[in-house]
């Protein structure tokens, strides 16, 4: 079917008989300015980003997320920490202005206006110099930020507890607990399990499953206290402190 100036369609669409196959312009008298996006550059970016995705399985594969135990409401005393991304805005809830009763201040306001900044900037700074010296507040700014968030996010690292957060979400496996021993009955009367767990897996407190301590220095760690556990909590006769710590000198992880 021939329509208008010599032109031939496929029936009654607008599909040109006469398609040709589409060619990318040849920029090879431009080299390194610009090229087609498709194919070129988009398989470039394809085989790049394939390679990353590989990587990233292989390394997940090899080297699991490491996961701690069940989440525990009732404990706490467990500290959780966030990923390293978000550790600068952990570190700024600990300052006197930004917690507490100024909660909001750190965790709404200073976010709000830090990304509010951020959001704003390409309206803000409108100048058409691309050189950081030619734009001293935009880069002054940017810079700014930057410092703040690597200090905060070294001062969350450096004093951050790590020998703790690494106890407190260890997975220590359970073993058969003879509910009905003395030893068990002396940590239930004496108010132990409320921080330890009934199953002596941990809580607000450590494992008592795997302890490597002697029974001598469980009576003295019940007594007169240890770490985060202070002294006086054991209120029980000596022959409760002798049935408990050979109870716990007993048990171990199969």
């Amino acid at each position: 079917m021939h329509r208008g100036k010599g032109m031939k369609f496929v029936g009654d669409s607008r599909i040109s008989a006469n398609s040709k196959p589409f060619i990318p312009k040849d920029y090879s008298e431009y080299p390194g300015k610009t090229e087609a996006f498709w194919p070129n550059f988009l398989l470039k970016e394809w085989l790049v980003g394939a390679v990353f995705l590989v990587g990233f399985l292989c390394l997940t594969a090899a080297h699991p997320s490491p996961l701690e135990r069940i989440a525990d409401p009732t404990d706490t005393a467990y500290i959780p920490l966030p990923d390293w991304y978000f550790l600068f805005l952990y570190q700024l809830l600990k300052y006197t202005y930004a917690s507490g009763p100024y909660n909001i201040v750190g965790s709404i306001i200073i976010p709000t206006l830090a990304f509010g900044g951020l959001l704003l900037a390409p309206f803000l700074d409108r100048g058409p110099e691309r050189r950081p010296m030619k734009r001293p507040f935009a880069t002054g700014f940017m810079l700014l930020a930057i410092a703040g968030v690597v200090f905060l996010t070294w001062q969350s690292v450096y004093y951050h507890d790590w020998d703790k957060q690494a106890q407190q979400g260890k997975i220590v496996e359970g073993v058969a607990i003879d509910k009905e021993d003395a030893g068990y009955k002396a940590l239930e009367a004496n108010t132990c399990l409320s921080c330890h767990g009934a199953e002596l897996t941990g809580g607000a407190g450590p494992a008592l499953i795997d302890t490597g301590h002697t029974a001598d220095e469980i009576k003295d760690i019940a007594k007169n206290g240890t770490g985060g556990m202070p002294a006086g909590i054991f209120k029980g006769s000596d022959e409760e402190l002798d049935a408990l710590a050979e109870f716990l000198v007993k048990l171990s992880a199969k």
